[in-house]
């Protein structure tokens, strides 16, 4: 059976991908499972796809194996688009969920709530011996609360709440958000390049 490599430590996002990619007759595993030495990539892209596309083919230098990297984040309508790349390290470079969340809710403390809207983004690559294979966009759109509401999930999903929606992501269970996210959507689209390597 091929093997795919998720190119991410973070528990939570790898959790959330490897459900996203049932269905795929393909053994999933993440960088933590190959334990391997493999440089840190500097995620300095300006865009989601270029960060997604530099881990992707990074890691396929290091790792025989098919890789998928997923850049995502947060941009804001009031704040420019910001945090968008720098969604991770919003607060500062080691930030946690908790330190984000609390410097989105302080920048948007004065926002009325009808010019709290904001996109979640991701950007699927799949890379392979160096090369890269494709990419795939997903967005939903929503907005930015005025309070954090739900534990499920992670990142600012107690903060946004899907367009059409009455709860944050973070109130919906994990099988429901990921019918709808952003993550999901461009997954099921990278489903469709991943088939074509197997």
């Amino acid at each position: 059976m091929k093997r795919l490599v998720i190119a991410t430590k973070n528990k939570k996002k790898k959790k959330e991908l490897r459900k996203l990619l049932k269905g795929l007759n393909i053994k999933v595993l993440s960088l933590s499972d190959l334990r391997i030495h493999i440089p840190h990539v500097v995620e300095d892209g300006r865009t989601f796809r270029q960060n997604a596309v530099k881990k992707a083919l990074t890691f396929s230098r290091y790792i025989k194996e098919l890789i998928l990297a997923d850049d995502s984040g947060l941009m804001v309508d009031a704040l420019d688009g910001k945090p968008g790349v720098r969604s991770a390290r919003f607060a500062h470079t080691k930030a946690k969920d908790e330190e984000n969340n609390a410097k989105l809710l302080k920048l948007m403390k004065n926002v009325p709530l009808k010019k709290r809207g904001a996109t979640f983004v991701s950007v699927v690559a799949i890379a392979e011996n160096g090369n890269l294979i494709g990419t795939r966009r997903g967005e939903c759109k929503g907005s930015i609360g005025f309070e954090l509401k739900g534990k499920n999930g992670f990142g600012y999903d107690p903060l946004f709440t899907p367009r059409g929606r009455n709860r944050t992501f973070a109130q919906f269970s994990p099988s429901f958000k990921n019918r709808i996210s952003h993550r999901a959507k461009a997954i099921k689209r990278a489903k469709s390049i991943i088939r074509k390597c197997l």
